[in-house]
């Protein structure tokens, strides 16, 4: 990351799970880190070998030392609907981890459907209880389209106020610990329904277009 080219206005952002991940990020210049919690027990032990409380006791000495360097730190929920693991979710443990990434220092948190197998129903049941300990100014959406409901998920979600949403050229993405998970929703066509619904992303529609062919390509997809 250290020697990529740049540009202005692009925020470049790591993930750093502890310490030693947020020194080597702020080695190689970063803007903003991310720490990745879960709402479930079982995803949290899965993904990253620690209990939801201790995930956050972690993540204390992280906030601390990107404070002193001057870093941002965005918080990421894991399995907001439905766990590989433990099924469905309780929105409630979704608003507790949130609040709790919230008062360590975070000052965004991005709800993930790491699954896809959210609906317009569980999304709408998890962010009214998000939305009582958040205002939605600092909540995104991030869903995965395994079920192909990610753009029906972010509407409900701009319905609620959002106006955030993690996305990736060509649906790429995934995880390890969430067996048949597709990627997240894609940026292409998420910009195109937002710009149909009336919404200013501001994305370069071609730039998108040619990336969307580049990633497709290196993976194999030539559709």
């Amino acid at each position: 990351m250290a020697g990529i080219d740049r540009v202005e206005g692009v925020s470049y952002t790591a993930l750093t799970p502890n310490l030693r991940g947020l020194e080597d990020a702020i080695a190689s210049q970063v803007d903003e880190v991310a720490v990745f919690a879960s709402a479930s027990e079982g995803f949290s032990r899965a993904n990253i070998n620690a209990s939801i409380a201790e995930s956050i006791e972690r993540f204390k000495p992280v906030m601390e030392r990107a404070g002193e360097a001057g870093i941002t730190v965005r918080g990421y929920i894991s399995c907001v609907t439905d766990c590989p693991y433990d099924g469905t979710v309780a929105p409630d443990q979704v608003a507790k981890v949130t609040d709790d990434l919230f008062r360590i220092g975070c000052f965004e948190v991005s709800l993930g459907d790491t699954l896809g197998k959210a609906t317009p129903e569980t999304t709408y049941a998890m962010l009214s209880s998000v939305l009582g300990v958040a205002e939605p100014s600092k909540l995104a959406g991030h869903f995965h389209d395994t079920a192909g409901r990610a753009i029906e998920n972010v509407d409900v979600a701009l319905d609620h106020g959002l106006r955030i949403f993690d996305a990736s050229v060509a649906g790429l993405g995934g995880c390890p610990y969430a067996p048949g998970a597709a990627g997240n929703v894609a940026t292409e066509a998420l910009s195109d329904h937002l710009a149909t619904e009336g919404y200013d992303h501001g994305l370069d529609t071609e730039a998108l277009a040619t990336a969307s062919i580049l990633a497709r390509s290196m993976r194999g997809d030539h559709k």
